[in-house]
């Protein structure tokens, strides 16, 4: 990482105090912006339908990756520093996950390496751009913030691509927020989210239920057993979590053939294959192909595949979950009757049963069928269309009290960033060195400051539900 003053450093302070004007709500183009982040694949996915669908609306779309916008690299670092603290170290993300739910979002830090990205957003915007939408919670706190100050005169739209909703997610400034089901919603409402609109999942149209003839080719184009239950077992694109003993769990409860899809980690389905694990995958380009072949989807974070899965007809199980929105997701995910949580190991047998060939799997398909029972009109991407050209009027901005010169701000927020990215490098490092919950505990408290905010009453540990 480059340190404070370096050449890249200043480079980036430099581009910073180039003050762009405000985006103009004047002479409104039929072009809209999506910001996404490329922290696994669930938000991208999003961001890469909602693209599709916005064209067919008749719109020129721009897609920009959140992490690109943050200076002197700071993107890459927390991308790498997040997917090595779910390697690594889960209990950590839970630690950090559970922090800034209670606070109410992120801390002065995370707010401050968010705040470097602001001047590089607006430069990145189109002049002519109608509506911007966010498919990532840092983003939507970007765009929020641009628009509370009056820098942004333009909607600015939030599509949650979870079941639960991080505090995170909701950020003061958007305009408005699209909910995949009435549950998300009602979390994002309780968040303090003023406008929010159900208008059910973004999945990619070739996820759609399969005939007895597709699933058959599916089956001869993977090689997989004509006959047997499969039960597909999916952790995200970077294959996290305790994957390698679901797999051996479900293999030795007898009830389908395991067939497993580790993403991007070719290492974790050399390993499953060693353990004889027959059907283990990297990453696999045709899904839908796929899930036409099995019989039920396993899963531990309830993210986009889960969608997927519903879109396809397929009944999904949570089991084993990453922690974070892993365990929120899955939760989620049971209150809105879509996926059952398999919380005891010793329920796994029974409950794979049911959902294969019982009335629970048929309870199951229907409920995630009718996530997609919707009118051409009624989805996300109409909605965005509807709000980018009926406009709507000017945020109100916040007071300036004891605002810095421009500069000096931005300088700051640099410097805190960098900073706090540097402090949490370090302190993962060391406890995925030592293994010590107690030690990132405490680096975490001490960097989210809200917890100290007078009037802040922190909720009791326990589990989240």
């Amino acid at each position: 990482m480059p340190y404070l003053g370096s050449p890249v450093h200043l480079r980036a302070l430099a581009a910073a105090t180039q003050r762009p004007e405000p985006v103009p709500a004047t002479a409104r183009a039929e072009r809209v912006a999506i910001v996404s982040a490329s922290i696994g694949a669930g938000h991208d996915g999003a961001a890469a339908e909602l693209a599709r669908r916005l064209t067919a609306h008749g719109l020129t779309v721009d897609r920009f990756d959140l992490l690109d916008l943050l200076p002197a690299r700071l993107g890459r670092l927390v991308r790498d520093g997040y997917h090595r603290m779910l390697v690594r170290a889960p209990w950590a993300y839970q630690r950090v996950y559970r922090s800034t739910e209670r606070a109410g979002g992120g801390g002065p830090l995370a707010r401050a390496l968010l705040r470097t990205a602001e001047e590089r957003m607006l430069r990145a915007l189109h002049p002519g751009t109608g509506a911007v939408v966010s498919t990532y919670p840092g983003a939507s706190r970007v765009l929020g913030g641009l628009r509370l100050r009056g820098r942004l005169a333009v909607p600015v739209l939030t599509y949650l691509t979870d079941f639960s909703v991080h505090p995170l997610w909701v950020a003061d400034g958007v305009d408005v927020h699209l909910a995949a089901h009435a549950v998300p919603a009602g979390q994002a409402r309780a968040a303090g989210a003023r406008d929010v609109r159900v208008c059910g999942p973004v999945v990619d149209p070739r996820f759609s239920p399969g005939s007895a003839r597709e699933r058959v080719a599916a089956r001869a184009r993977f090689g997989l057993p004509e006959q047997a239950p499969l039960a597909l077992l999916v952790a995200g694109s970077w294959g996290v979590g305790p994957v390698r003993q679901v797999a051996l769990e479900l293999r030795d409860c007898g009830v389908a053939v395991p067939v497993v899809v580790c993403g991007r980690n070719e290492a974790l389905a050399e390993q499953l294959r060693a353990d004889g694990i027959e059907h283990a995958y990297g990453w696999v380009d045709d899904m839908p192909a796929l899930m036409h072949a099995a019989d039920v989807l396993v899963q531990n974070a309830g993210g986009l595949s889960s969608l997927e899965a519903f879109a396809v007809g397929l009944p999904v199980a949570s089991y084993r979950c990453i922690p974070g929105h892993g365990l929120t997701n899955a939760s989620a995910l049971e209150e809105a009757g879509a996926a059952v949580w398999i919380r005891d190991s010793a329920r796994l047998k029974a409950v794979l049963c049911d959902l294969i060939d019982g009335p629970l799997g048929l309870r199951q398909r229907a409920t995630g069928l009718a996530l997609f029972a919707t009118e051409p009109d009624d989805g996300p991407a109409a909605e965005t269309a509807r709000v980018h050209r009926a406009g709507l009027p000017p945020s109100p901005s916040q007071p300036a009290a004891r605002r810095l010169r421009p500069a000096a701000r931005r300088l700051v927020a640099t410097t805190a960033a960098a900073c706090g990215v540097w402090a949490c490098a370090v302190g993962t490092g060391i406890a995925t060195t030592y293994d010590s919950p107690g030690l990132i505990h405490t680096i975490g408290h001490s960097l989210d400051l809200d917890d100290s905010l007078p009037g802040h009453t922190p909720r009791p540990e326990g589990h989240h539900s």
